[in-house]
């Protein structure tokens, strides 16, 4: 299996990472920009109420996906222990709130290793795009194996998403968007475990099968 594992230099890696997490930001820090230029413009003084709810709006999003990102794809704080499951909803609740995807949350542990609260953030990114029309993501787990599963209308499993997951490389190479899940089998297999992808009618199913926290 490793000898098919796609390489990736680590200056590689952290370019690509850094281009998803400016995908991701860069709508609601733009949406701010326009906002402070309509704040400016004193001839249109008739926008600036909607201005000032489009930078409430806008900073809202940018820190909420500032949080969510912080801990999926860096340390979120040196030090090793267990995230909360409380604080997990927390994160991906404010991430995609106002989104067509509804989070049902059925984990039976109260806590996370740091590691798996990661790799679970990463699985439920995968898990809304998977349901651009919008659906439900129930996130569950059998002892340590996490199981997510989206379903709605037209639900998706891209062909590069299934790939890379596995740790292969897309056929059109590494990009922003499908370094994300590359990232989210990386950390998989650096705990000794593994991160695949299904589709069934509607419904994609992701699961970590990785061994219990020391």
């Amino acid at each position: 299996m490793s000898a098919n594992i796609a390489k990736l230099t680590p200056s590689g890696l952290a370019a690509l990472l850094c281009a998803r997490i400016c995908h991701d930001l860069i709508s609601p820090v733009g949406a701010l920009s326009t906002a402070l230029e309509i704040l400016d413009d004193e001839s249109n003084v008739d926008m600036h109420a909607d201005a000032m709810d489009l930078v409430r709006n806008s900073s809202r999003q940018a820190n909420a996906k500032l949080k969510f990102l912080r801990l999926a794809f860096g340390a979120g704080g040196s030090a090793p222990g267990v995230i909360g499951v409380e604080e997990l909803q927390t994160l991906a609740g404010d991430m995609y709130a106002g989104g067509k995807a509804s989070l049902t949350w059925a984990l039976t542990d109260d806590g996370l290793d740091k590691n798996h609260a990661r790799i679970l953030l990463n699985l439920i990114m995968l898990a809304v795009q998977a349901i651009p029309r919008g659906g439900d993501v129930n996130i569950g787990q059998n002892g340590s194996t996490l199981v997510l599963t989206a379903t709605g209308p037209r639900a998706r499993l891209d062909a590069a998403v299934e790939r890379t997951l596995v740790g292969k490389a897309p056929e059109d190479g590494f990009d922003g968007r499908s370094i994300q899940p590359f990232y989210t089998g990386m950390m998989a297999r650096e705990l000794g475990g593994k991160a695949i992808a299904a589709i069934t009618d509607e419904t994609v199913t992701f699961t970590a099968d990785l061994p219990a926290a020391k």
